[in-house]
């Protein structure tokens, strides 16, 4: 693919592309899709592939936790239907998990070209006919189709979906409550109070606050 051919990046605060395309669990309009839900898009560079075999499986593991968040899971892998299904059962048979929702079939990469997932770092992750390999890109999309974070990761190493899980946590946390999440921050630690909160609004909205710069303010969140 030429670079001219490359698609305009997407940013965070982009609003998600929208597509049509054929999956697991059949053809789906992808903006439809989303509804009013948090989607988690994910791709895979391809099917049968021992990196991305467990990396799936781990994703269906954790698809209940998502679920309680009101986020839809989907992922890509530049195969067709019928090779999706059959690794699908390798997955479930090898992790002992269920994959329940859709994975994209993008033999043709026009999914992966739309979200500018390609490897263009390492020129030799091609497949046989010297097509680049989709890299393992993840999008959090929220309901009103944003792009809120994007990681990237090489074709070598798997993600670490617990991480995925807490982007989501912070995301909806920071949305719900007006805070930022400091380093490492797992739900139950203490948030940071958005800079914009300023004086008494902050002390009525935050009783615990608690300053430890004039920028940095932390405080604990309600436990329900």
């Amino acid at each position: 693919m030429a670079t001219e051919q490359r698609a305009e990046p997407l940013r965070l605060g982009s609003i998600a592309p929208n597509f049509k395309a054929e999956t697991t669990q059949g053809p789906i309009d992808f903006h439809e899709f989303i509804g009013d839900n948090w989607v988690i898009l994910f791709s895979h560079p391809e099917d049968y592939t021992p990196v991305c075999t467990t990396e799936l499986g781990e994703m269906a593991r954790l698809e209940p936790e998502f679920n309680k968040r009101g986020v839809k899971l989907i992922g890509l892998s530049a195969n067709t239907l019928g090779s999706h299904e059959g690794w699908i059962k390798d997955i479930d048979e090898v992790t002992g998990s269920l994959v329940k929702f859709p994975i994209i079939a993008d033999k043709e990469r026009k999914v992966a070209y739309l979200y500018d997932m390609l490897d263009y770092q390492d020129t030799t992750n091609v497949d046989e006919k010297g097509i680049a390999f989709t890299i393992r890109s993840v999008f959090f999309i929220d309901p009103k189709k944003v792009i809120r974070a994007i990681l990237a990761y090489p074709a070598s190493t798997g993600r670490n979906s617990a991480e995925i899980l807490r982007v989501i946590d912070s995301l909806q946390t920071g949305d719900k409550h007006r805070v930022t999440t400091p380093v490492n921050w797992v739900p139950g630690d203490d948030v940071i109070v958005h800079p914009s909160i300023k004086g008494e609004e902050a002390t009525k909205l935050f009783p615990q606050l608690r300053a430890v710069k004039p920028y940095l303010r932390f405080t604990p969140l309600p436990t329900q």
